[in-house]
């Protein structure tokens, strides 16, 4: 748990986004790889605001090593990419 918490706080201070969630995270020979649900642009109402996924990657460590964008979508939309 502490590794998904301190993903979030790097991938929020790199950014300057708040960091909502981590949706997956997997283990992998070199460290963590993550989806993390990043508030991009706040909006009224709130179901407007606009999000997007992020894959983080951390080494062994829980350091951050990099990240990318993967997709953004308003908050209130389905996903329509089915579940992973």
């Amino acid at each position: 748990m502490e590794v998904l918490r301190e993903a979030r706080a790097q991938l929020a201070e790199l950014t300057g986004m708040t960091a909502e969630s981590v949706s997956s995270f997997e283990r992998t020979e070199d460290g963590w790889v993550l989806e993390v649900e990043v508030l991009e642009l706040e909006r009224v109402p709130d179901t407007m605001s606009l999000m997007a996924s992020y894959q983080v990657e951390l080494d062994a460590e829980g350091q951050l090593t990099g990240y990318r964008r993967v997709r953004r979508y308003e908050r209130g939309r389905a996903d329509s990419r089915g579940s992973r």
